[in-house]
């Protein structure tokens, strides 16, 4: 039997205390620091490793998070060297015949979304929409926060949750329940096509209610993500059709070489610095590009590091949930804190059918509380293992339930610290898209939940 010590009651009070002070709209990054000091300072009974475990948790998080701000920071160097010779302008051009309205952006920047996340993952794919899509969305009148909405449910709830292709999440998901991979991925069509449709069927319901209450938010168009009127550079047109092309062979490159998450991003990554170099070097003279590369890195670094700096703080706290976080900050023997929490659960309620899938989708969302991309789907597989022992239930498909459930939160779309990519890309708050995911996401999972009851 799982006993949980005075750590694990410590961080789920702090997760509480965040959660509500994320409900009054505050900022989270004061309780996150008091958390990961006062569980230093009780792990360890001294004040000077609580002190430390301050830092090193910031130096932990920093290196989960720098891979992603690095691809935000070069994109958004890319797109203003791109905005300096209109090339911009000219990329949209075409977009807009099909992007007529708010309707067709946002089913279109979505769907787009979700057939590049199923080849290469929501990593690189969400450079590769905000550079290229995501300012013909806005022109349409698509609200920002309703681009970043589509963007993060198709990407990386939709396509990352399913997995289909390079079937990474099944994967996982299969090894913690000792059954084949396909398997896995039969049972959860039913459930992810019901929770999929169900959330952005609702999503894109709150959508059309907001711009009928504020029809305002149709022509707010924030400057971050609009071009400005300029003066075509010599090499515009040549560049307008260079960077659609160059990201067009990176998805060919990463079908063809079977490259994915952290290769594809690094695809993703170093195509936008050549882009930048090429529309630099070849619009301007040689003399000036020197001193304008820089600029633009300046910039898009600037950028990157302002909107993760509170970020890696909060992610800092919820890291120390998860086993490699607890380890590399609190040492070795320290608690996977969110997965004895799981087992807890589990080992404490009587199962029946409905409790049993009541339980597997409460640890599916706890253990996706830290955000980190699949660290709960090993824990969901076992769960499914076990409780199929004890109660006649599709083992399988409850598997499938709980792997959908956790990527939803984990991969994430209501996690703040989950959504950081698409939030930074589009310029808005991830507390904000959170927030705007919630309603549709926990109506999707009421409905997987229901549809589970009647199929496993």
């Amino acid at each position: 039997m799982m006993v949980l010590t005075s750590l694990h009651y410590l961080y789920m009070i702090m997760v509480v205390i965040i959660l509500v002070i994320m409900l009054m709209k505050k900022e989270i990054v004061i309780p996150c620091i008091i958390g990961i000091f006062a569980m230093g300072l009780l792990y360890s009974g001294s004040g000077v490793f609580a002190v430390q475990s301050i830092f090193n948790t910031i130096i932990y998080s920093g290196n989960e998070f720098w891979g992603i701000i690095v691809i935000i920071s070069l994109v958004v160097a890319m797109s203003k060297a791109l905005q300096a010779i209109g090339a911009d302008v000219l990329i949209m051009s075409p977009i807009k015949k099909v992007m007529v309205n708010q309707t067709m952006a946002f089913w279109g920047i979505g769907v787009t979304m979700m057939i590049i996340s199923w080849l290469v993952w929501p990593s690189p794919a969400v450079p590769l929409i905000g550079a290229v899509l995501l300012p013909a969305a806005i022109a349409t009148g698509l609200p920002v926060i309703y681009a970043a909405v589509a963007m993060n449910l198709f990407g990386h709830g939709v396509a990352l949750s399913s997995d289909f292709f390079i079937q990474g999440a099944p994967t996982i998901t299969a090894a913690g329940a000792g059954v084949d991979v396909t398997e896995i991925v039969k049972a959860s069509i039913p459930l992810w096509l019901t929770m999929s449709v169900v959330t952005v069927v609702v999503a894109f319901i709150m959508m059309k209610r907001d711009l009928k209450k504020n029809p305002q938010l149709a022509y707010f168009i924030d400057e971050s993500v609009k071009s400005e009127v300029k003066a075509l550079g010599k090499t515009a047109k040549l560049i307008a059709v260079l960077t659609p092309l160059a990201f067009v062979v990176d998805i060919f490159a990463m079908v063809k070489f079977n490259l994915a998450g952290g290769d594809a991003t690094a695809l993703v990554g170093g195509t936008a610095i050549i882009i930048m170099l090429l529309t630099v070097l070849t619009s301007f003279k040689i003399k000036d590009g020197f001193e304008m590369v820089v600029d633009y890195i300046k910039e898009g670094f600037k950028f990157g590091i302002t909107v993760f700096a509170p970020v890696i703080f909060i992610g800092g706290f919820f890291f120390l949930g998860n086993q490699g976080g607890a380890t590399a900050v609190l040492g070795e023997g320290a608690p996977g804190i969110l997965n004895d929490i799981s087992i807890y659960l589990s080992q404490s309620i009587q199962m029946t059918k409905l409790s049993t899938i009541l339980t597997q989708t409460a640890v599916a969302i706890i253990t996706g509380l830290d955000g980190s991309g699949f660290s709960g789907l090993p824990i969901v597989g076992t769960l499914a293992y076990t409780f199929s022992n004890f109660i006649d239930i599709d083992m399988a498909g409850l598997a499938a339930l709980g792997q959908i459930i956790t990527v939803w939160v984990d991969g994430g779309t209501i996690i703040p610290w989950a959504v950081i990519p698409v939030a930074a890309i589009c310029n808005i708050s991830p507390q904000e898209l959170a927030r705007k995911n919630l309603v549709p996401v926990m109506c999707g999972i009421g409905a997987a939940i229901v549809v589970a009851l009647v199929i496993l």
